[in-house]
């Protein structure tokens, strides 16, 4: 293909993920968003990463969605920057395409060393001005190694996962009520401050949510037990939630190890 058919691939694959509406939970769409990026590329797996701004000194990195089959334990795992291929990334700013990882700087951190897929791509997932985590795709679809055409077509997807993200949040924002009183409470409070600031900041915005719901229901006459019984229950469906995310990602891993190696 020449390099005009393949500009012309490249914008018919990016016209599948701009009709991407975003709708429902974040958790949800990022799920949506790892799936449409592993499509696009024609690669089997693709995660996205995204930093906790809440550790403020340090921020740690963790997975928070994927398609195709990934180790549990990757789930558990905290990178912070400058740690890895997602560090690295996050740290530099700069997308990144491995062609053989065994031959790379990062060959002691392959998770699946026997795996004859070693080429990867990692593109830094942008918020405005901040870095707000990465994206990884790996194990070409046609089994050759990515390329930089590939690399390129990633760094848009991941600026799109980046708008993406920051419209479900605004979303979900102005859609609450209680979520806008609580950061008008917050600006009023604090003058200088703009809301456009807090709005960039998902973590910060969870803490002053936290604390408007506490001064509310202490507010309106509710005792400790009740607010204790309200953020268990809460607690609850988060497990619930989790529960359920893990066992599909078992359910991933066991087809996975039972799929015969190639």
């Amino acid at each position: 293909m020449d390099a005009a058919g393949e500009i012309e691939n490249q914008l018919i694959k990016l016209q599948d993920i701009s009709g991407f509406l975003e709708e429902g939970s974040l958790d949800d769409n990022l799920l949506r968003l790892a799936e449409k990026t592993a499509k696009i590329l024609e690669a089997q797996h693709c995660s996205i990463m995204l930093l906790n701004d809440g550790e403020s000194e340090n921020p740690s990195m963790k997975v928070c969605a994927s398609y195709g089959p990934l180790p549990i334990a990757a789930y558990k795992e905290s990178v912070h920057k400058g740690e890895g291929i997602s560090g690295y990334v996050v740290a530099t700013g700069k997308s990144l395409l491995i062609d053989d990882i065994s031959k790379s700087r990062f060959a002691n951190q392959a998770r699946r060393a026997k795996d004859p897929h070693k080429s990867l791509l990692c593109s830094p997932i942008r918020i405005n001005a901040r870095i707000a985590g990465v994206v990884n795709v790996t194990e070409c679809g046609s089994g050759k190694s990515f390329k930089p055409d590939d690399l390129n077509l990633l760094d848009a997807v991941a600026l799109f996962i980046g708008k993406s993200i920051q419209t479900i949040q605004l979303q979900n924002l102005l859609n609450s009520r209680f979520a806008q009183m609580a950061l008008i409470q917050e600006t009023q409070k604090n003058i200088g401050r703009s809301l456009e600031s807090i709005l960039h900041n998902p973590d910060q915005i969870a803490k002053i949510m936290a604390k408007s719901f506490y001064k509310e229901m202490t507010r309106t006459g509710f005792g400790s037990s009740q607010i204790i019984n309200v953020a268990s229950d809460i607690i609850a469906q988060l497990n619930a939630h989790l529960q359920r995310h893990s066992k599909r990602i078992g359910r991933e891993g066991k087809e996975y190890q039972e799929k015969p190696s190639a």
